[in-house]
């Protein structure tokens, strides 16, 4: 069992996952000379022992160092999406008022926030004109509060893409004002019907996507946008938008007379089946949307707007399929469109003062990395390291702050000036505790798979491993499958210390599929999400026991999600393994279509669905319950039990199979737990997964 030594005693313990401090929303006001952001913390629950909850503050630093940062939101309050007045003078951000977001304003110059908005339908995602004199929010209605609104909606009008309930109009469901009475009239037994779905005693789907993260919804929501004057103390919140649809607000025109959004306004397109989506521009007195960019079959989204209402920022990706979309900047005066030339996913985009460079954030080789775009030659530069993960950042005139992990600190803030050269730690969130703590760093490490592309790996030795001494090795797998995992990405940073901490070595790879790399790495795994990625995470695997530190007779291996897919697919494929970890993944891919709202990643990969006959041939030969009398490793399974992306049933397949052929496995289901329950789910379960999985693997490991 586990060495208690004092030795160990230094290791990073299961219950520093408590410690762990995240800052991220760096932002700085309008005129450069303070920032904020927030930073989340777990702390114990006052009224339940040994529960954890999740708690944000805001912060507020002076650019100029001159003052240390300060708290401005207390923990309890878990304030939400801050964003600047124009004058520098005030914040406004969200905070939960008897259930839903309402919008509050505080002063730099002290006092208690004012709340600003008391809207029924919640306010959300507050964004202020640059003159100060309006605030701008978005809020989410359902169909029904949609169709009765007498200021949305005062026609009373109804969509005009098919609601797709079989034989049923739409007046017929909202305009039937019959009194319910289960023995009388159609109208009065649809009435009846109608009331038993209000009250929860029956959900009636007719939606194509009716499945959440956590339950089952057949009603449809969408968001509109809203404008508040902040300079008439009885104005009342105006619609910005109307019809039923969903707008994105990106940005407010620095002139205050228009924004610029997201939508997709195809009145024949139910909303569950639309793949595309268009950039307008809506003036705030009224009238259509101006359509900017469009185009059949694609995604275009804008990201940004220059400060002086030129540019913009937008990517174009395909509607359906897998790939990396193109980003560009779009002249609104000139038309003039510009590709930045990088294959990667872009993340948080933010103009210069000048507006003639664009800096991003991008997932890549591992990191996530800070890159800066001119405009003048069309030239990209990296400012930030492949090993490092920019978490948030903003710049002013001279300066950059930014939110970032690295291997040796999950999260802290830095100012650095505009090449990133000087870079300063602002805050000791977590270097205080991590101090004296025993750390294991990883090594990055190369290699050519059989399609000729290169694949990077990572190899983490245990905490204070000795030369000439032999110890137990991990194969860890990252989920998607078109995630990326590397020194830079921070969801793992707490296992794989807490891991390599009790003595187990830890290799980790990106295989053909991941994101991070080319487009062609991407769709390497298409119509092959077993065969080929089990050959590139087990070739990292094998490289690594040639170093000779590793053990080869306690190997071990675990991955969630897709993960969980491919390491069930690799002990149907090989009994190398001591002991296996799948959690909440995907085992039969037939019937994850029908259970997971996840289920687009089955045509999107394997060109087809289950009752085609070449597409349901390909998806039973890629399923690892194809092939679960072939499992003979030792398994534990995870799933959240409210988890819809991938669905219970699932695990519970793997199970029982295996439980009836008599198999060593065990399973675990977490109440309430969803598929992010490791990353951002109930503390108390994340700390039991892991914990589980070591006691499970330590049965295996003598």
């Amino acid at each position: 069992m586990l060495d208690t030594s004092a030795q160990n005693k230094e290791r990073v313990l299961l219950s520093d996952l408590y410690q762990i401090k995240t800052a991220s929303n760096v932002k700085f006001s309008p005129d450069g000379k303070w920032y904020t952001y927030s930073v989340q913390s777990i702390v114990a629950n006052e009224t339940k022992t040994g529960e954890y909850d999740y708690q944000r503050q805001w912060f507020l630093a002076a650019s100029d160092f001159s003052a240390a940062p300060r708290a401005i939101t207390s923990q309890k309050e878990n304030s939400s999406y801050v964003c600047w007045s124009g004058d520098s003078r005030q914040l406004f951000f969200t905070r939960a008022v008897k259930g839903k977001s309402q919008v509050f304003s505080l002063s730099l110059n002290g006092g208690e926030a004012v709340q600003l908005t008391d809207f029924q339908y919640g306010a959300e995602k507050p964004v202020v004109s640059k003159d100060g004199k309006t605030l701008f929010f978005s809020a989410s209605l359902n169909l029904e509060e949609l169709e009765k609104d007498s200021v949305l909606n005062p026609q009373k009008a109804s969509p005009s893409w098919n609601l797709e309930k079989p034989e049923v109009t739409v007046l017929e469901i909202y305009t039937n004002s019959a009194k319910g009475n289960a023995d009388g009239s159609l109208k009065e037994i649809r009435a009846y019907l109608q009331q038993n779905e209000k009250e929860k005693k029956a959900k009636v789907f007719n939606r194509l996507d009716f499945q959440d993260e956590a339950i089952t919804n057949p009603e449809l929501n969408f968001t509109q946008l809203f404008t508040l004057s902040l300079v008439d103390p009885d104005a009342v919140p105006i619609s910005l938008t109307s019809g039923f649809y969903s707008y994105e607000l990106i940005a407010v025109s620095p002139d205050g007379k228009s924004v610029l959004v997201n939508a997709d306004l195809n009145p024949s397109v139910h909303p569950d089946r639309s793949t595309e989506s268009a950039i307008y521009r809506i003036n705030i007195n009224g009238g259509k949307p101006e359509l900017i960019l469009s185009g059949a079959g694609q995604q275009f989204k804008a990201t940004s707007i220059s400060g002086d209402g030129n540019w913009i920022s937008f990517t174009q990706t395909p509607g359906r399929g897998i790939n990396i979309g193109k980003t560009f900047v779009y002249n609104l005066k000139s038309k003039q469109q510009l590709q930045i030339p990088l294959e990667r996913n872009f993340n948080g985009v933010s103009w210069n003062r000048e507006n003639t460079q664009l800096y991003f954030t991008a997932s890549s080789n591992g990191g996530n990395v800070l890159y800066r775009y001119k405009l003048a030659d069309h030239s990209v530069k990296r400012l930030s390291a492949f090993d490092t993960g920019i978490t948030s950042f903003d710049i002013n005139k001279t300066q950059l702050v930014y939110s970032q992990m690295n291997t040796s600190d999950p999260s802290e803030v830095f100012a650095a000036d505009l090449l990133n050269k000087t870079p300063k730690q602002i805050t000791s969130l977590n270097t205080r505790w991590l101090k004296g703590k025993k750390l294991s760093y990883p090594v990055k490490k190369t290699f050519t798979n059989d399609q000729g592309m290169e694949v990077e790996y990572w190899v983490m030795k245990p905490a204070g491993a000795e030369a000439g001494h032999q110890y137990p090795v991990m194969l860890e797998i990252h989920g998607g499958p078109s995630a990326m995992w590397g020194p830079g990405e921070s969801s793992m940073w707490h296992e794989f210390q807490y891991y390599t901490g009790l003595g187990y070595g830890i290799v980790y790879a990106n295989p053909r599929g991941s994101g991070g790399y080319s487009e062609a790495f991407l769709r390497a795994n298409v119509k092959d999400w077993g065969a080929g990625p089990m050959r590139d995470v087990m070739k990292a695997l094998d490289l690594t026991i040639e170093e000779g530190w590793a053990d080869t007779t306690k190997q071990f291996i675990t991955g969630g999600s897709y993960a969980g897919y491919l390491t069930t697919w690799i002990i149907a494929h090989t009994n190398r393994f001591k002991a296996a970890c799948a959690q909440r993944g995907v085992y039969d891919l037939t019937t994850f279509f029908g259970e997971g709202n996840a289920w687009r990643l089955v045509p999107e990969y394997f060109g087809g669905y289950p009752w085609e006959k070449e597409a349901g041939k390909l998806l039973r030969a890629e399923s690892p319950f194809t092939y679960v009398d072939q499992i003979h490793t030792p398994l534990i399974i995870f799933h959240g039990e409210t988890d819809l992306r991938t669905g219970v049933v699932q695990s519970e397949m793997l199970y029982k199979a295996l439980k009836v052929l008599g198999r060593p496995v065990e399973y675990v289901r977490h109440p309430g737990g969803t598929h992010e329950l490791t990353r951002s789910g109930n503390n108390r379960q994340r700390a039991d997964q892991m914990l589980r999985t070591m006691e499970f693997f330590e049965r295996y490991k003598q």
